[in-house]
């Protein structure tokens, strides 16, 4: 049994009351994590606008690399 089966029978013995305080601890833990993965996508994009326009891409020609 996944934990899901185990939330799942041990909330279908709750009260509705109880159980809609289970549902929305599970859906603000929910916002959270996903709130605490965009705040870390925003960060490491903060990151990379720091270097914008600082690498120079040039093509790589890998038989030039070997003739070397």
């Amino acid at each position: 049994m996944n934990i899901a089966d185990r939330i799942y029978e041990t909330v279908k013995a709750l009260t509705e009351p109880s159980a809609c305080k289970v549902l929305d601890l599970a859906e603000s833990l929910k916002a959270k994590q996903n709130g605490d993965d965009q705040a870390r996508k925003q960060a490491a994009l903060a990151t990379l606008v720091k270097y914008r326009g600082r690498l120079k891409a040039d093509k790589f020609n890998r038989d030039e690399c070997y003739d070397r």
